[in-house]
């Protein structure tokens, strides 16, 4: 089958732009289902993006998507708009497998406030995306299937959310559901070129039957521009008394503080934060171009980093024991189904002491109190987000994230976990061989906009969703 011109236009035309089409009934939701679906027949199988697509489900909501429309009324903000969901979040009547071999055949009867939101604003579910085995890996590589990246399909899209992310930037997904407990949206938005945004943790309420709700864990949107990430997130991140982590004060209108100038800001880069890990030059050419371009647009730019030392360790105690607590069944009833990484994991967390965990809580607390003290003197962070642009499928780089509790070749995401602070992925530039490099912006609590419109800024003056990979 051929792709055809126009899908690939429709298919990487902004999701809000597609949003006004829909509302001046200049453009069908059915016709734009029609047109993703074809693409996604075409280019899902030379990158597995999907586990599921779900287009029984889908084209159900597009028909009453393009009812309400002839019928009039107000309209939710993503109506029509086709959007995909990690693997990783129950979906009330669709396969949700968490990238496990084990969970293959499983149809949830729940699903999360997330979700529900999703589609009281009208948006319409296409499938879900691949992840590694419950989301513990970088590397989006499981017993279901190896998700690829579309600028070069002998490499990998990252993880945990590679398959969110390989989905947009291929133009089979125009807005994307991302995880992010450890980088799992930073590390493929990076590696895939396209953005992702980590929010402030607890902005975002979960659901405790997806993989728990975590003090590292959160959900946030994956997108190829800023504005679409603003949109979806104004859906998504409403309060909810069913997560007991998440953030009760109303949040702001992402949407229109796109709309507001940036002012002069104070910026810290670090292409290291001071761990003394080796950064791939060409990453560290391009790290060094984005600090430029924001010193040319008018901001106090230093070289500064904040006191927090290597989280690798803390992060692996802290972090793998909780996820232990709801994945402990794995090792118990199901050993020679699952993946050796989750294996790895499992039985790390499980050997550590109740005295190394306390320790790793202790230190958790001052690394919250470094970032704390950092972001009283500065606005912004900027750091690579991968110490490389990516590897091989099955090609391990470093520590290949058998264990959480290593840097490997994202060493500079983890710690933003444990401070619960925004970052976000923006593309930057291109290695010699072509594949994209992430520029990581990580704001202050709950300041996810100066992120956003920081991260904004810099498309503005270096665009991005322009560039199309191989396979698109």
């Amino acid at each position: 089958m051929a792709l055809r011109h126009e899908d690939r236009e429709l298919a990487f035309t902004p999701a809000y732009q597609l949003r006004e089409l829909i509302k001046q009934k200049r453009l069908s939701p059915v016709k734009l289902l029609e047109a993703l679906f074809r693409r996604a027949q075409e280019i899902n199988p030379k990158i597995s993006a999907y586990l599921t697509l779900a287009q029984e489900e889908a084209y159900k909501a597009a028909h009453e998507a393009e009812k309400a429309l002839s019928v009039g009324g107000e309209l939710g903000s993503l109506h029509g708009i086709p959007v995909s969901l990690k693997d990783i979040v129950e979906t009330k009547g669709m396969r949700t497998t968490w990238g496990s071999a084990v969970f293959r055949n499983n149809i949830p009867q729940t699903e999360g406030p997330m979700v529900k939101r999703l589609k009281q604003a009208g948006a319409i579910i296409i499938g879900k995306t691949n992840t590694p085995e419950c989301g513990l890996s970088a590397f989006t590589e499981n017993k279901l299937a190896n998700t690829r990246n579309p600028w070069n399909t002998e490499q990998t899209s990252g993880g945990s959310s590679g398959g969110a992310a390989a989905a947009v930037a291929a133009g089979i997904s125009p807005l994307a559901q991302g995880s992010d407990g450890g980088g799992s949206i930073r590390i493929p938005a990076s590696l895939c070129g396209v953005f992702g945004l980590k929010p402030t943790n607890g902005r975002v309420p979960q659901h405790v039957h997806d993989w728990g709700i975590s003090h590292v864990s959160c959900l946030g949107p994956i997108t190829r521009n800023v504005r679409d990430a603003a949109l979806m997130l104004n859906v998504i991140a409403e309060p909810d008394k069913s997560d007991y982590t998440c953030i009760r004060t109303p949040h702001p209108d992402y949407l229109k503080a796109l709309d507001n100038k940036l002012k002069t800001l104070r910026i810290a880069w670090s292409l290291d934060l001071d761990y003394g890990l080796p950064v791939d030059p060409e990453v560290a050419g391009a790290f060094k171009h984005a600090v430029k371009v924001f010193e040319q647009l008018g901001h106090r730019v230093e070289e500064a980093a904040p006191r927090t030392g290597l989280p690798f360790d803390t992060f692996a105690a802290s972090a793998g024991t909780m996820y232990f607590v709801g994945d402990e069944f794995f090792l118990e009833e199901h050993p020679d189904e699952i993946t050796d990484y989750l294996k790895a994991f499992l039985e790390t967390a499980r050997n550590l002491t109740g005295i190394e965990v306390a320790k790793s809580w202790l230190e958790v607390e001052r690394i919250r109190g470094a970032l704390l003290d950092f972001f009283e003197e500065y606005d912004l962070l900027l750091t690579p987000t991968t110490a490389v642009p990516t590897s091989k499928i099955g090609h391990k780089i470093g520590q290949r994230d058998t264990s959480l509790g290593k840097g490997g070749f994202s060493p500079f995401n983890c710690v933003f976990n444990l401070s619960r602070n925004p970052a976000a992925s923006v593309p930057c530039g291109f290695s010699s061989d072509g594949l994209p490099i992430g520029l990581q912006i990580v704001g202050r609590l709950e300041d996810d906009i100066t992120v956003l419109r920081a991260s904004a800024a810099f498309e503005e003056v270096c665009p991005w969703a322009d560039k199309y990979p191989p396979v698109s």
